[in-house]
């Protein structure tokens, strides 16, 4: 059946889901503000490197479990409504965040952009995902890769661009800075989920090889979803997600203070606005391998398959992390952690086509939904040992996460073996 909604109208949904993906990731940016707030705020207030870090590990495990819950809500309700409650939401934890910058408050942090900006984000990310996907039953891993794309590239966004400029023309005031961010978000954000709306019933593309389109492969687990979150391939594609998270999302929560640690041993006479600029600089250039890793690692899993894609970038990363230990050049540490962030990206632009793949079209959403608490999961435990490590082991800090991640990426890959290839073969 061929039911042509408008010439173009699937790659402008995909565009403008990628548009508000790219507001969200703005939250990849957190190391960015990890230093600043602690360098303004432990004097006076005594707000620790732990302390700081649980903002970003409560929006990361708020966005989880809400695109858990979001994913099965999904099917009953508009995606335009939830799309665009997520981003309202999203924009009221800036708010809120702003507020509390007012009051020196760490609590009120916490809930605004932490438990109120964490549910924005799980809605609004879950919802562009599984909605282009139905829009491209023939470029699975392409077009969903490209959506995940722009949330990787929100660092970029934020650390290079937004951040910036509002820190300059405010006079590095954070209660203004928020505020204009929570502006900013709420207009491009609205604007973007406005579009998000699923294809007619029975819908196909044009031009689609015979076959692509089917809801799922042969040996798809065709059971309802609270059932096929008990299988054994719903528990590894879980497990193999979470150590694959856990491991990027502890270099994407301190990138930028472990970065100028390591220019501070190696030239002691730059100044902090310098460390700033050179912490600033590898958010934005990681954001960007982050940003492509989705793309490409999405991409390359459509032609060798989902599970072989996961055991290359997780075996690589081992080598990777093991580099990261015992380098103490900023250069090389800068070229592994975009490897790193490389991989990060690809196992979010990977993981949809695969849940589509295993599990079929109908349970996309409520499947993506739970595999992706493995990222709340994640989002806690990641940055909180790295927060404790650089609070207990300030100089040494940064090998010990390094060690640590060595070993979550070892037990990843050796999950990753386990995993059957066929269940994420091309669907053509």
């Amino acid at each position: 059946m061929t039911n042509e909604p408008g010439k173009g109208t699937r790659w402008l949904i995909a565009a403008m889901g990628t548009v508000l993906m790219l507001c969200l990731g703005t939250v990849y940016a957190w190391s960015f503000f990890q230093g600043l707030l602690v360098r303004e705020f432990k004097d006076a207030f005594g707000w620790s490197n732990t302390e700081v870090a649980w903002i970003f590990s409560l929006a990361i495990f708020f966005l989880g479990v809400t695109a858990a819950w979001g994913g099965v809500q999904l099917p009953k309700r508009s995606p335009r409504t939830m799309a665009m409650a997520g981003a309202a939401l999203f924009a009221v934890g800036y708010a809120v965040a702003a507020f509390a910058f007012s009051i020196k408050s760490l609590v009120l942090l916490y809930v605004g952009y932490g438990v109120i900006g964490g549910i924005g984000l799980g809605l609004g990310y879950v919802t562009p995902v599984a909605t282009v996907s139905k829009w491209f039953p023939d470029r699975k891993g392409l077009a969903t890769g490209m959506v995940v794309m722009g949330f990787g590239l929100g660092a970029l966004f934020m650390s290079k661009v937004l951040a910036p400029v509002l820190l300059n023309l405010t006079g590095r005031n954070l209660v203004t800075v928020f505020l204009c961010l929570s502006g900013v978000f709420l207009v491009l954000g609205l604007c973007s989920a406005a579009f998000m709306r699923n294809p007619p019933k029975g819908w196909m593309p044009k031009g689609a090889k015979a076959g692509a389109c089917k809801e799922g492969p042969a040996d798809a687990i065709d059971i309802p979803p609270r059932r096929a979150i008990a299988s054994g391939r719903f528990i590894l594609l879980w497990l193999v997600f979470f150590f694959n998270i856990v491991a990027g999302i502890s270099i994407i929560s301190f990138q930028s203070p472990l970065f100028q640690d390591l220019w501070k041993r190696v030239d002691p006479s730059l100044t902090a606005a310098a460390l700033a600029a050179f912490g600033a600089t590898l958010v934005a250039l990681s954001s960007l391998f982050n940003g492509a890793g989705r793309f490409l690692w999405g991409t390359v899993s459509d032609r060798v398959g989902r599970a072989q894609t996961f055991r290359i970038m997780l075996g690589s990363e081992i080598v990777v992390f093991a580099l990261l230990v015992i380098t103490r050049s900023p250069w090389v540490f800068a070229i592994l952690v975009c490897w790193v962030l490389l991989c990060y990206g690809g196992g979010f632009g990977t993981m949809p086509s695969y849940v589509l793949d295993t599990f079929g079209t109908r349970a996309m959403a409520p499947m993506y939904g739970a595999v992706l608490t493995a990222w709340s999961a994640a989002g806690l435990l990641g940055p909180q040992v790295v927060a404790w490590l650089k609070d207990h082991f300030a100089n040494r800090a940064g090998v010990y996460a390094f060690a640590v991640s060595i070993g979550f990426l070892t037990l990843g890959f050796a999950l990753s073996l386990a995993l059957s290839n066929s269940s994420a073969r091309r669907s053509t």
